[in-house]
């Protein structure tokens, strides 16, 4: 019993007893001292970090600091900081990382660093003794033959990371402290995107752009190359922003995304200081232009290049290399748009402007332009199939902005493009109405007032009333009003009138309204092609309502498209209601497609589809003038003028003279529809061309009265 009294005693006593407190400062001095005595003592400067006790202390000084921040909270400064501010240790630590001695030191500087800026929860990066030996660090960053860039990135990151914390303390990692603003190419031209319209290059830019690397000097048709000179960065190459803009070049996919992932973080920071204090506009888009220059001209596809899917900046990092070079060159410039454009709709608005403009003038200007107007059509392929894939996959407002002032507001060069459309190359007109349709799919109102709408403001296509209130239709002195009364006569009972008939028979009567009824106005269109050219039938193909569904959902997608452009709600005045006629331009548009309408039974089949979308895409448009113009058959023209609906009477009057001279036209239109459906593969068929833009003439009138159905209000239905 006495013994174990005795051992009980003995316990208490040790429990009583407490361990000596551990003096963290001294501790921290001690780890550090250790470090520096490395360097005294030891003369073997082969022997790499690692097998040293340096990362060991360096992780007992940081773990140190956290603890005392802990204890004491994050508004007080504990001693083992202060004596780190004091004495500099961290200047003395990029010292050590710079010289790289021992070997490995700068990684273990790097480490180091990144873990002390994330895990201490104080506000640092204004002090003088953290962001001078911060930015001494973020000059050793991204240097040619870097084997740390795994380090650099993490670093880098969270540096953005504070700064995205505290927005305040991005002049100090960027050494702005006393620097006026910068100026860039872009600040100059800040108020011209207010204007309606650019001037065309003058001439010495003009002649800088025939010696631009687009054009070698022996032949027009050279590689898809450029260079960014307007654009070049004259920021220091060691900053923070060329640092991450390298590390986005690296082959390592990890640092690629940290380094992305770092520009995002200092988009969404403090968009004035970026704006206005560095050139982060200029180096995105020069980076942009040099990876355009990477695209060979002789590697690409426009098919392929025109429909490129979109492509999120974030997939590069997991997807496999492709087959070919010019694959991954076209991935990686698509990739890197994409980031733009995500940056652009994350950062601020000011910063983001600035974005979209440097794009505008590094990308647009100085280096598409030229290509648009060479005169090689290789080079105006390519790069005409770059800006419908550019405008397809851009959402970024600013960006969308400023697509639109380049194609829509440099006259000479929004002229050429819409020319482009009715080009003598079927693949460069395809390739113009291509991106005219994907203009056509953008939430941008300007885009329609542009290219349509401005022309139809007047409403001078309509004639004049006649005289005494009677109606003039009759008397229409221009030849497609002619056409339009005497077609609708034999269509009206569904038999041609003789094609050499001097005095036509009379017309139908008028429709009840100014505007025709549904069933009128549908009927129209359904009746333009003659019954012997109608081979849907034969097939047991749907009439126009097999259109009713696709019709639904692209008037609804265009209504939802405009939905917040404020249209009016009444049609203006004609400028024909005085009684005088005014001359009528549609507009180059609509003069181009109309062109192409009418030759629609002599054009490639694609082409035609394409043509046809267009059309049917812009008469989907829940505009007065639209409709009135597209869909309603029954607007009395004005001399000199067409419409939709008598173009389409022109190509049926067309139509029923070719067919004159074409033999068992049944059967054939029957093989060629076959053939359209895959049905048959003979392909040796007589007056193909012919035949396939029959068949399309069919279908795009079921579709335009499909259209017609579908906009009209549902008491008229």
């Amino acid at each position: 019993m006495e013994t174990f009294s005795k051992l009980t005693s003995m316990l208490l006593h040790a429990l009583e007893t407490r361990e000596p407190t551990v003096d963290l400062l001294d501790s921290f001095v001690d780890h550090w001292k250790s470090i520096t005595n490395y360097y005294i003592e030891t003369t073997d400067d082969s022997r790499p970090v690692k097998q040293t006790e340096i990362p060991w202390r360096l992780k007992q000084m940081l773990d140190i600091l956290v603890y005392e921040e802990k204890q004491q909270g994050v508004e007080e400064t504990g001693s083992c900081l202060e004596y780190l501010l004091q004495h500099k240790l961290l200047e003395t630590m990029c010292t050590l990382g710079k010289a790289q001695y021992p070997p490995g030191m700068c990684q273990q500087v790097l480490l180091f660093f990144s873990k002390f800026l994330s895990q201490m929860q104080k506000s640092l990066l204004q002090l003088i003794n953290v962001y001078r030996p911060l930015q001494k660090l973020i000059r050793l960053c991204a240097l040619p033959g870097s084997k740390t860039e795994k380090e650099e990135a993490q670093f880098l990151l969270v540096v953005c990371s504070r700064v995205k914390q505290d927005p305040h303390v991005l002049r100090y990692v960027l050494e702005l402290l006393d620097e006026p603003a910068v100026r860039t190419p872009t600040s100059d031209q800040s108020q011209a995107s207010n204007h309606g319209a650019e001037s065309p290059l003058p001439s010495s830019q003009s002649d800088s752009c025939a010696s631009s690397p687009v054009q070698s000097e022996d032949s027009t048709c050279s590689p898809v190359q450029s260079e960014a000179s307007n654009c070049s960065p004259v920021q220091s190459e060691s900053s923070l922003l060329s640092c991450l803009l390298q590390l986005t070049k690296s082959q390592r996919g990890s640092v690629c995304l940290k380094a992305y992932q770092s520009l995002l973080l200092l988009a969404g920071s403090s968009g004035d200081t970026l704006a206005h204090h560095t050139q982060l506009g200029e180096l995105l888009a020069g980076r942009l232009v040099e990876l355009y220059s990477l695209l060979p001209l002789e590697g690409l596809d426009p098919t392929e290049l025109q429909s490129w899917p979109h492509t999120a900046w974030s997939s590069q990092f997991s997807r496999c290399r492709a087959e070919s070079p010019a694959a991954d060159h076209m991935t990686n410039f698509f990739c890197w748009l994409d980031f733009l454009d995500h940056l652009m709709r994350e950062a601020p608005q000011v910063l983001a402007v600035q974005v979209a403009r440097c794009v505008h003038q590094c990308w647009l200007v100085d280096v598409l332009q030229p290509q648009l107007q060479n005169t090689c059509e290789q080079v105006v392929l390519l790069s005409t199939s770059v800006l419908c894939s550019a405008v397809r996959l851009v959402q970024s407002a600013n960006l969308l902005d400023q697509l639109i002032r380049f194609l829509l507001r440099t006259n000479t060069l929004t002229h050429l493009l819409l020319q482009r459309c009715d080009h003598i190359s079927d693949q460069i007109s395809m390739v113009s109405l291509s991106l005219v349709e994907e203009l056509l799919q953008k939430p941008h109102r300007d885009i329609l007032d542009m290219l349509v709408l401005r022309n139809l403001q007047s409403r001078s296509y309509l004639s004049p009333p006649a005289a005494g209130g009677q109606d003039d239709r009759h008397t229409e002195s221009n030849e497609d009003s002619d056409d339009l009364e005497e077609d609708l006569f034999f269509f009206s009972d569904g038999q041609p009138p003789p094609l050499c008939s001097s005095s036509p028979p009379p017309p139908p009567p008028p429709p009840p309204s100014a505007h025709g009824s549904a069933a009128d106005v549908v009927n129209s269109f359904l009746c333009l092609v003659p019954v012997q050219v109608r081979s849907a039938q034969l097939l047991q193909e749907g009439g126009y309502e097999s259109y009713v569904h696709d019709a639904h959902t692209l008037v609804t997608e265009c209504q939802t498209l405009s939905q917040s452009w404020d249209w009016p709600l009444s049609l203006p005045p004609s400028s024909s209601s005085s009684g005088e006629e005014s001359d009528f331009f549609e507009g180059q548009l609509l003069k181009v497609l109309f062109d192409r309408l009418g030759r629609i039974l002599e054009q490639p089949y694609e082409l035609n589809l394409k043509l046809t979308a267009v059309l049917s895409r812009l008469s989907s448009f829940d505009h007065l003038l639209l409709h009135e113009y597209l869909l309603n058959p029954y607007i009395h023209l004005s001399h000199g003028s067409r419409s939709l609906f008598s173009v389409l009477i022109r190509v049926i009057g067309e139509l029923m003279q070719r067919i004159q001279h074409v033999s068992n036209l049944t059967d054939k239109l029957l093989d060629t529809r076959r053939h359209l459906l895959g049905l048959n593969h003979n392909t040796g068929l007589e007056h193909l061309t012919l035949l396939r833009g029959v068949i399309v003439l069919e279908e795009f009138c079921k579709e335009l009265a499909a259209i017609v159905f579908v906009k009209l209000p549902l008491d008229q239905q």
